[in-house]
């Protein structure tokens, strides 16, 4: 799944819980948001700024739900576990032995881990899934554009399907 499908998948309940977490920890990043979403909508940035919160983070959702955001979409989550979530972010690296700083990685592409090893850091990460985070981090972390981590699709995959 990449970025762009996360957000279309993602019910407008729980977008407009993340974006408000993303307005409220880093406010230039969905201002930013906002922007690229009335360019898309090709309306006036102004229009949609004095629209409310609900009605701006639909249209973010919308926005950042097309191919052509993938690249917005992705870099929105990563501001989300980076800025907002970085507890949970930390905790999945941590747990693979995956070198970074306070969430941000020190490998640009770092190669997957052992299948077995893999596997069982997925399963004990995601808990009995009460935690939306934790599949949301699991499935942005597949979505980047420098992981790639077949072991981890498949897994999601899997998910998916059983959902």
């Amino acid at each position: 799944m990449r970025a762009y499908q996360i957000f279309a998948a993602m019910t407008p309940e729980r977008c407009e819980e993340v974006f408000g977490k993303i307005a409220k920890q880093s406010p230039a990043t969905f201002t930013q948001a906002v922007y690229a979403s009335a360019a898309a909508m090709k309306a006036r940035p102004q229009f949609l700024v004095k629209q409310p919160f609900p009605k701006r983070a639909a249209a973010v959702r919308r926005a950042l739900a097309r191919v052509a955001s993938n690249g917005v979409a992705e870099e929105m989550l990563a501001v989300y576990f980076l800025e907002c979530e970085n507890k949970v972010l930390v905790e999945w690296l941590d747990g693979l032995g995956i070198a970074h700083e306070e969430g941000t990685l020190k490998e640009d592409a770092p190669p997957q881990p052992e299948d077995a090893k893999l596997r069982e850091a997925i399963a004990s990460f995601r808990g009995d899934d009460s935690d939306l985070d934790r599949l949301l981090l699991l499935q942005a972390f597949a979505a980047q554009s420098a992981v790639d981590w077949p072991i981890l699709d498949e897994v999601l995959d899997a998910a998916e399907g059983s959902a």
